[in-house]
């Protein structure tokens, strides 16, 4: 029983060790992002930059930090009483019952879980290419097949021939809005067109992780639709605006009958007391969403300022992060910056010569503009228009 106690308090005590390091950070601000700083040169010796995975560079808020270290003595028990108050919230912040709502270990295990319960061997899942490629594998798994289609000249999905690629064996379409990698958007208006124009008993599944960070009045979250369209499901994700990528939790919104599909797949008890809390002070904390939407956004416009100046070609976003046309197959210029510890996102193969970059801090965006015209000077870059 000692040795257990003690256990337990040093459990509590490095969750409080982390909380501490965590409110003394600086706070996201737009005051913070209103200058453009002189940063140090990255190189040797400097700490390595992440720029590669769409995170927030803030962190989530202080409240939930909070909640965090005080979800300590739970550590010892199941998570479930910890999800009921979460889902309600959920709810009440969508506008729907707790029975339209589905947690899942980040929103990745949401569209596993979509995968796994509308398709199977002979069917198929119509997605853009690129997209985000969660979907694609975990069809995989399910042995279906994968239908993807070219995005427009403008990088947008082409909604027309995705719903023209539909068939009776189609159970998934998958529209990720804002579409990783490229940050452009599908509009309200196309959105509803696709759903109208697929056949009913295909889901179209719509990922809306970038959801917080769009200010084109054509956009509209389809999170409030679920009432008009049965074979809707929207997931949403804690790990970009809210800052918990690390601690996992994502949810869909969709019809009962959908998330009833869904919920055999998921893992047993697949949230986490500390996350499932933190979720919960987040979503109270609307004052930090908007300081952060500013603070990242801001950041956002100026690097596509800057990057516009010296004459490079940019994919419009509304997302934290950008797409850099490179004129050339990005994967040297990756090389480059990765050794100047600056990494920045993957290689897409539809997309070579495109190079994407995660909006950081000030700080840490202006590193990367320093390093990117050292290791890839502009008149290299690429001229094509976006």
């Amino acid at each position: 029983m000692t040795e257990t106690l003690l256990t337990r308090r040093r459990f509590a005590g490095s969750l409080a060790a982390v909380a501490a390091s965590f409110l003394a950070r600086p706070a996201a601000s737009a005051a913070a992002s209103a200058t453009t700083p002189a940063p140090a040169p990255a190189g040797a010796g400097a700490r390595d930059i992440r720029l590669d995975s769409n995170e927030n560079p803030y962190g989530p808020p202080e409240s939930a930090v909070r909640a965090m270290a005080g979800s300590a003595p739970a550590a010892a028990r199941y998570p479930d009483p910890h999800e009921t108050p979460l889902i309600d919230d959920l709810a009440r912040h969508h506008s729907v019952a707790p029975e339209n709502i589905l947690l899942g270990c980040g929103s990745g295990e949401i569209l596993k879980m979509a995968d796994m319960a509308f398709l199977g061997p002979g069917r198929n899942v119509v997605a853009a290419e690129p997209t985000f490629e969660a979907v694609l594998r975990f069809a995989g798994l399910a042995r279906a097949e994968a239908m993807k289609v070219p995005l427009t000249a403008e990088f947008r999905h082409d909604l027309k021939a995705m719903a023209a690629a539909c068939g009776k064996e189609t159970g998934l379409v998958y529209v990720c809005n804002p579409n990783n990698p490229t940050g452009t958007i599908v509009a309200g208006s196309a959105l509803a067109a696709l759903l109208a124009a697929v056949p009913r008993q295909t889901v179209v599944l719509v990922d809306e992780a970038y959801h917080h960070f769009v200010d084109d009045p054509a956009y509209e979250s389809a999170a409030g639709w679920t009432g008009r369209y049965p074979n809707l499901v929207v997931v949403r994700t804690f790990s970009k605006i809210y800052g918990l990528a690390g601690m996992r939790l994502g949810y869909a919104i969709a019809a009962p009958e959908r998330i009833e599909a869904m919920r055999p797949h998921a893992v047993w008890s697949n949230g986490n007391v500390a996350v499932l809390d933190a979720a919960r002070a987040c979503l109270a904390d609307q004052t930090q969403v908007a300081r952060t939407r500013r603070a990242m956004n801001d950041t956002r416009a100026w690097l596509c300022g800057e990057l516009e100046k010296d004459g490079r070609t940019i994919i419009p976003s509304q997302t934290n992060f950008v797409m850099i046309d490179m004129g050339t197959d990005v994967q040297p210029v990756r090389d480059a910056l990765a050794a100047r510890g600056i990494h920045v996102g993957r290689r897409f193969p539809s997309m070579a010569r495109w190079l994407r970059v995660s909006i950081g801090t000030r700080d840490e965006t202006a590193a990367f503009l320093v390093a990117l015209r050292e290791v890839a000077p502009a008149t290299a870059a690429g001229s094509r228009a976006a």
